[in-house]
């Protein structure tokens, strides 16, 4: 019993220090993490043209690392698109907000507040700050790719794409797995929300698709924000008719649920071996230590702990936590 309380203690100091070091290392752990992630993502190419082309190590890592840094500029002109097209209509849009205010408080009954000060009084209706805090979370993200590119290159370049490792190699397979899931649903997601807003007519659709894209990274609480994101441009728009604002706002939501409820679930399955309330918990944690960014992270740094966990005797019973078997309960 006295062992098992002494765990249990160990373990919590453990955690709470761990999340302070997390936290206060934040600078230089996001762009490693980040860079490993990306790392073990990135072997699943060079291990499939060694394994089923035949090709030397030296070339399929050349190959792999040319179509990289394509695939990341691509991301890069994007993002700074999206964020130039932001930077240039946020003023236009906190006019029209204001202007939309005027024209409600100038109906409500019995006189209202002047809209300069209603403004004053509801700052988060604020489009521009709205979509320009959450661009410049990606940016923030952007400002570090040297650093995790370094990272990237030497990683791989010293790695050994033998497995030889049982637990490297079980972390390697679910997470690869989910990335590339994940990155595969994100991309139909991003262009089909993108593409919908486009037709619709509705202002900065390529930006809305673009956060789609990245949101869709952020289990369940992503895809809401993706769906409303579009919501105050569709209000304050002059172009849109109600019936097209109405399908700007349903049809993304539908898509988001669809994906992420019905489709995604199928293709990915239960590979993490992950109760959604352990990965709610981890959004929360990983977002509170590293913000936006934690968040994306959240679910695959997650999943690594639960394997690491499961491997000895006296942590095994908080990696079954982690997967939802509870002492004495069954998994659904």
């Amino acid at each position: 019993m006295n062992d098992r309380i002494q765990t249990v203690c160990l373990l919590i100091i453990t955690t709470v220090t761990l999340g302070a070091a997390l936290f206060w290392l934040r600078s230089v752990m996001i762009p490693f993490v980040l860079a490993v992630l990306i790392a073990v993502g990135l072997s699943a190419i060079v291990e499939l043209q060694m394994r089923h082309l035949k090709v030397p190590s030296w070339a399929a890592l050349l190959v792999t690392f040319v179509l990289s840094i394509g695939l990341f500029a691509g991301i890069g002109w994007m993002i700074s698109i999206s964020v130039a097209q932001l930077a240039e209509n946020a003023p236009l849009y906190n006019q029209k907000l204001t202007e939309l205010i005027a024209r409600i408080t100038a109906q409500l009954p019995g006189g209202a507040a002047s809209p300069a000060a209603m403004w004053s009084e509801i700052p988060t209706s604020s489009i521009g700050n709205l979509l320009m805090r959450t661009s410049n979370a990606i940016l923030d993200l952007m400002s570090k790719s040297l650093l995790v590119l370094l990272f990237v290159v030497f990683l791989m370049l010293g790695r050994n794409f033998e497995r030889t490792n049982p637990v490297w190699d079980e972390i390697e397979d679910r997470i690869q797995g989910y990335l590339w899931t994940k990155a595969t649903v994100s991309i139909f997601t991003g262009v089909l929300v993108g593409t919908t807003l486009a037709l619709l007519g509705v202002d900065l659709a390529l930006v809305f698709g673009l956060f789609a894209f990245l949101l869709n990274f952020v289990p369940s609480i992503g895809s809401l924000v993706a769906t409303l994101l579009p919501l105050p441009v569709v209000l304050v728009s002059d172009q849109i008719s109600s019936g097209a604002a109405v399908l700007a706002i349903a049809i993304p939501g539908i898509v988001q649920f669809g994906i992420g409820n019905v489709i995604e679930p199928k293709i990915m399955g239960d590979s993490l071996d992950l109760h959604p309330v352990s990965i709610l918990l981890s959004l929360i944690i990983w977002g509170t230590l590293w913000g936006i960014v934690g968040m994306l992270l959240a679910v695959p740094l997650t999943a690594v702990l639960k394997i690491l966990l499961a491997r000895l005797d006296a942590t095994r019973p908080v990696a079954d936590v982690l997967a939802g078997r509870l002492p004495g309960s069954a998994r659904a």
